[in-house]
């Protein structure tokens, strides 16, 4: 990847000028059966789309502060890369009440209510599913997102020295995430083209880490599974091999 890259953003933008077509996020859930895998080139255009929408619908500003309530989940990824866009500060499973505007998942809405910026709800449906009604008080993102433009641009420059990420207690800059993660991806042995399998929850750096941060710092791809201990060991060990991972982080 670009040695001078110092946002999550950025590690993206280089993903998709080194190659757009490879693999990024291959998601699992092993309690449904999905499967969905993305490449670079559709994760940034979910990405894009996301970031309009937080910048544009949502009047998102850099410093703000996002209460992301939802679990290791493709949908995770695609807003914790949105939110590193505009300059929001992801706050993952933070306090909805402290916080400019809530995403939630299905579980987790009567906590969201708490927020009293905007509030936007996720189905986590298998193909990025709409909610068959709608929940009240929230924007249905599955509804509103699609008809976001596919290329974003800040209104704002993003400062890679200005607080981006919040999971378990710490709080990182733009510049020392991506930081981490190059030492991540170090010491989990990746390397361009390496292919991580992972069922760390999102709840957590180490499990943020391997299951987005550490493999695009990399320029590899994650196997992102969430359940993944109802697969047992000889479908992990046929998924090993399906999915030509090289790494784990489980």
């Amino acid at each position: 990847m670009n040695a001078s890259d110092r946002t999550p953003a950025d590690l993206l933008r280089s993903a998709l000028a080194s190659d757009p077509t490879r693999p990024l996020v291959t998601f699992y859930d092993d309690a449904t059966g999905e499967r969905v895998e993305l490449s670079v080139a559709t994760f940034a255009n979910w990405v894009a789309k996301t970031a309009n929408l937080l910048q544009g619908d949502l009047a998102a500003e850099p410093g703000d502060r996002l209460a992301l309530l939802l679990p290791a989940h493709w949908q995770s990824a695609v807003w914790l890369l949105a939110c590193s866009s505009v300059g929001v500060v992801a706050d993952v499973q933070g306090d909805p009440a402290s916080a400019d505007l809530v995403v939630s998942g299905p579980d987790t809405l009567e906590r969201a209510r708490a927020c009293r910026g905007e509030r936007v709800a996720l189905a986590l449906r298998p193909l990025g599913g709409r909610f068959p009604q709608p929940p009240e008080g929230f924007m249905d993102y599955a509804v509103d997102v699609p008809a976001q433009g596919d290329r974003f641009a800040p209104f704002a420059p993003v400062d890679p020295d200005a607080p981006a990420l919040a999971v378990g207690g710490v709080e990182l800059t733009g510049a020392q995430l991506v930081a981490k993660a190059r030492e991540d991806a170090a010491a989990l042995g990746l390397v361009p083209g390496s292919r991580l399998l992972t069922g760390r929850t999102y709840d957590s750096w180490e499990g943020l880490s391997a299951g987005l941060f550490a493999p695009l710092a990399a320029g590899g791809s994650v196997v992102l599974c969430r359940h993944l201990g109802q697969l047992g060991e000889d479908g992990l060990a046929k998924r090993v091999e399906s999915e030509r991972v090289t790494n784990t982080a489980v």
